[in-house]
């Protein structure tokens, strides 16, 4: 949630549940929404690459933001994935979630074209002149084919719109060199459900979560354990939730998400193409991870 200084908690990288014939399923999206906030997770942040936005035409995520800011009536924030390796469909694309009700954006660093680092730079400044909306950068250079080096993180940082940064690195020592140096307004949010625990620990703010989909109320208590201080709580809760945080990424994500939610009965396990349904073999993993963190009996 916000706040007068940071950014912080468990927000829910919401997968976006499908129809069998591969439409928006609204009506399991705004259970989904309902869902989340009763179990206490902070923020909800549609259309990323949980949310399968890579292959959803611009009405479609338009669509997905609108039924989310629509459900969540001003509960939580919504912040609304926009991310191009384009810039200028960036832009455009950030207007068309703020219209639709997004109260943040999130946007990942270009992919593929991999822009050196003043690239990025000047990537994030014309949206931010673009747009005045909060904005989260989002590092994850496992799916964008590279990286942003800390010291690009806080020039970013000095931009007044950017507010927080989604980091996927996997690099510890980069995001408490980010966490260090930062101005006292600027997030650090885990990208990495398995990393929570070590960043808060060394003061970062919270994750956006991939595993809160299927146990949105364990990931909650978990990052509101860590900013009480009461680490013992949060590793305990850390604990039970591994099994599934090594499950959910068993394949590229949201392909287990989306099977983990189709057994709880919430959405159906269907993803877009290129992506393909979990494999058979998998399942009984998936389900194994669901037991122990006790999203499933």
């Amino acid at each position: 949630m916000t706040s007068t200084t940071r950014f912080f908690g468990c927000g829910t990288a919401l997968a976006t549940p499908f129809a069998a014939d591969g439409s928006v399923d609204e009506r399991a999206l705004r259970a989904l929404v309902d869902w989340q906030i009763a179990e206490g997770v902070h923020f909800l942040v549609p259309c990323g690459s949980t949310g399968e936005a890579a292959t959803m035409t611009v009405a479609e995520q338009r669509r997905v933001v609108e039924i989310v800011a629509d459900q969540t009536r001003g509960r939580v924030p919504v912040a609304a994935g926009a991310g191009s390796n384009d810039t200028r469909k960036a832009i455009a694309l950030s207007k068309e979630m703020c219209a639709a009700g997004a109260t943040h954006l999130l946007h990942v660093s270009p992919m593929y074209n991999k822009p050196p680092q003043r690239g990025i730079i000047a990537h994030f400044r014309a949206i931010a002149d673009a747009v005045d909306t909060p904005t989260i950068v989002y590092n994850v250079p496992g799916r964008t084919g590279s990286n942003i080096e800390a010291r690009t993180t806080l020039a970013l940082a000095e931009i007044p719109s950017i507010i927080a940064v989604k980091e996927a690195s996997g690099n510890l020592g980069q995001i408490m060199e980010i966490i260090r140096e930062r101005p006292e307004r600027f997030s650090v949010l885990s990208g990495d459900d398995a990393l929570t625990l070590a960043v808060m620990a060394a003061g970062g703010d919270g994750i956006i979560s991939v595993v809160s989909n299927v146990t949105p109320g364990k990931m909650a208590r978990l990052v509101d354990c860590c900013r009480a201080g009461d680490f013992a709580g949060a590793r305990a809760l850390h604990e039970q939730l591994s099994p599934w945080m090594r499950a959910a990424f068993i394949e590229s994500n949201p392909i287990p998400v989306k099977a983990a939610l189709a057994m709880l009965g919430r959405a159906g396990n269907v993803v877009r193409l290129p992506l393909v349904p979990l494999r058979d073999e998998l399942s009984a993993d998936v389900r194994a991870a669901l037991v122990t963190a006790g999203a499933l009996a």
